[in-house]
């Protein structure tokens, strides 16, 4: 058995030739435990209320009375209905008229529509995107920073005087349709419900739903979402998402390389069994899996104490905290020798919260107040500790605001600290990241990363990248 005595520790347990000026790994996952004591929710949960702020905007609802051609169009009390009512005299006259917010860039697809209600004269209607300081009496398309589909004609024009052909005009009883997409950096357009086209976005900054009325009686109603679309717009985000899930799944892999991240994540968190399962599957596959060294998976630190750290994790997750330290203490005296450590904390935290859980709430209150007690005027545990005192004071505990202790999700921060603690012991230890995460939770990482610089190279633009929601998109693109 081995418990990596020869190492000289810190009085947190850890191996001091290994992490050098680097937080001890109980930190670590005690910062993870007060995240979630100041959100009062689990992290999956605090993640998602961080996901769904980070990506509201302000987004159009109206068009904008203010910044428009007014002398050229009458605009109805809703702020939705455009009407042109002038004769034009010169190509100038253009009745052109904004929406009051910029198209909002923090998601995959941005889409409006304009309903066609008469197409006047000459159907000289037209609908796209225009920059802020875009010239108010002009067709969309015609200015630099502009880009337009006209109804006469059924052209696209892009900063030019001069269109290109694009798709059939529109006139009148037609509902129309202009978007962006994020993904691929695309304008493309629609007509009743169907793609006309797409074309590449090349202006950049905040671009405004335009639309534009040019000869009499031509009148538009303006569709922000305020009701359904006749384009299946979330139809069109699930294809896109799809197409980009086939991309990714066309980069060669071999099937090694996912066994063996799959296979180190077991051994980093310890699950032996799972693993031993694992490992008879992976021979039973036709052909067999055979997991490469070359791949660069090294077993020398995550095999490490692997009878140890499951039995830990097992009696964790399964609430007998008395036995899990009784087995530190034997195995592993270093890491509690500190009784102000923080993993000496997170476990009689947890202690605590088993006492609550089976309702034994007189020997909660004599065991805080002899272990919890220690550490109530440390710093970086005193927010923790009051939460976890707050759950005596509810009938129903696991239905308040300190209620996310009483979760599974608790317990495994508390094993994986103890977890990361017995890794830190090996004397062998290179890597501190090692102890925190496993191969597989550091690649995910990466990928993060990667997204996160792709996005801020593309002006910030398309969906803020939120890792569980790629997990889940493939999760259904393989069912």
């Amino acid at each position: 058995m081995s418990t990596g005595n020869n190492s000289t520790t810190t009085s947190n347990g850890t191996n001091s030739t290994n992490s050098g000026n680097q937080e001890d790994p109980a930190s670590y996952f005690l910062k993870l435990a007060r995240q979630c004591s100041s959100t009062s929710e689990t992290p999956s949960a605090s993640m998602m209320v961080t996901m769904e702020d980070d990506d509201r905007e302000d987004e159009p609802t109206e068009l904008n009375t203010i910044n428009s051609s007014g002398g050229f169009l009458l605009m109805s009390t809703d702020k939705l209905t455009v009407k042109y009512t002038s004769v034009n005299l010169h190509g100038h006259d253009v009745g052109a008229v904004q929406a009051n917010m910029p198209a909002p860039v923090k998601r995959l697809v941005y889409y409006f529509e304009i309903y066609v209600k008469n197409a006047g004269e000459k159907g000289q209607i037209a609908i796209g995107f225009t920059s802020e300081s875009f010239k108010m009496r002009r067709q969309p398309g015609w200015e630099s920073n502009s880009c337009g589909y006209h109804g006469d004609d059924g052209y696209l024009y892009r900063g030019v005087g001069k269109g290109e052909p694009f798709g059939p005009p529109f006139t009148s009883k037609d509902t129309v349709g202009a978007g962006i997409n994020y993904a691929s950096q695309e304008f493309f357009f629609t007509k009743n419900g169907a793609v006309v086209g797409a074309v590449y976005k090349d202006i950049k900054g905040p671009l405004f739903p335009t639309v534009a009325v040019h000869s009499r009686n031509e009148e538009v109603e303006v569709n922000f979402g305020q009701k359904q679309f006749a384009f299946d717009l979330r139809e069109y985000e699930t294809q896109e998402r799809t197409k980009q899930q086939k991309l990714i799944e066309k980069i060669p892999l071999p099937q090694n390389v996912s066994f063996g991240l799959v296979r180190s994540y077991l051994l980093h968190y310890g699950y032996e069994e799972t693993l031993n399962s694992f490992d008879l599957a992976s021979k039973s596959t036709v052909p067999p899996v055979h997991i490469a060294q070359e791949n660069g998976f090294s077993e020398q630190d995550i095999t490490y104490a692997l009878n140890e750290r499951r039995t830990l994790r097992q009696l964790i997750r399964s609430g007998d905290i008395d036995a899990a330290i009784v087995k530190l203490r034997d195995w592993y005296p270093q890491i509690v020798q500190d009784e102000r450590s923080a993993t000496c904390f997170l476990l009689h935290c947890q202690k605590f919260i088993e006492l609550v859980r089976v309702g034994a709430l007189e020997e909660a209150v004599k065991y805080g107040r002899i272990e919890l007690a220690k550490f109530f005027e440390l710093p970086g545990f005193a927010d923790l500790v009051q939460d976890c005192v707050a759950l005596l004071a509810y009938e129903q505990p696991q239905e308040s605001s300190v209620g996310y202790l009483l979760e599974d999700s608790q317990r495994e921060i508390v094993a994986d600290t103890v977890n990361a603690m017995v890794l830190s012991t090996n004397p062998n230890l290179k890597d501190f990241q090692g102890c925190l995460r496993s191969y597989l939770e550091r690649l995910l990482r990466q990928l993060t990363v990667c997204c996160l610089e792709r996005r801020s190279m593309n002006g910030d633009q398309g969906e803020a990248f939120h890792l569980h929601r790629v997990l889940n998109n493939s999760n259904k693109a393989n069912c």
